[in-house]
């Protein structure tokens, strides 16, 4: 899932200059990552390949936001300002995965990637 954001944030949200920022949040309590990948295009929302696969042809976008539907609890996009977008997946994690130190990661724990 955090490859899948992360790699389409890469490829479809790219503008020069701007990189995107990964955020990932472990809630111990809840048992619960919060996954988040923002971009700079805010124009361009992800879209699911909708359809049927017709003459052995496959769909050539939104492959890989079904496997994200498929392994998340939930995903969707949200405006980030300015002119950006967040795309966000929550996933139940195992129980007992907690961080090391025992507590939650802080609040904004992101990190921003340039994607040159």
């Amino acid at each position: 899932v955090i490859a899948e954001l992360a790699s389409n944030a890469v490829l479809h949200g790219h503008v020069r200059g701007r990189c995107f920022r990964l955020t990932l949040v472990l809630d111990p309590a809840s048992k619960v990552l919060r996954v988040e990948v923002s971009d700079a295009r805010g124009d361009l929302y992800p879209q699911i390949a909708t359809g049927t696969v017709q003459d052995g042809a496959v769909p050539q976008g939104g492959r890989g936001l079904l496997l994200v539907q498929a392994l998340a609890d939930h995903w969707d996009c949200v405006p980030f300002p300015p002119s950006g977008k967040t795309v966000r997946a929550v996933l139940s994690t195992p129980g007992g995965l907690v961080p090391p130190g025992g507590g939650p990661e802080p609040s904004g724990a992101g990190r921003a990637v340039p994607n040159g």
